[in-house]
């Protein structure tokens, strides 16, 4: 396996337990593990941003051409 199938792997399935880490918390009622649940997740965040940098650093991301402003605020028109 190649490196950049790796990262793309890693990066799908932080993207996952990001999410299962989410509803988690929204669903837990004792403190300390909200807490403990959060802070997780919050390490995920950096961990996945970071391996996010550097896959777009190799070129391993293809991204969507940016929004333009009209598309932007056609979406905020309809979603108020």
């Amino acid at each position: 396996m190649d490196e950049k199938t790796m990262v793309n792997d890693v990066l799908s399935e932080v993207k996952a337990n990001l999410t299962s880490y989410q509803t988690a918390i929204i669903e837990t009622e004792n403190m300390q593990l909200r807490q403990t649940l959060q802070q997780i997740r919050n390490n995920d965040e950096s961990f996945q941003y970071e391996l996010f940098k550097t896959a777009q650093a190799k070129g391993y991301c293809k991204f969507a051409k940016p929004a333009t402003i009209m598309e932007i605020q056609n979406v905020k028109d309809e979603l108020q």
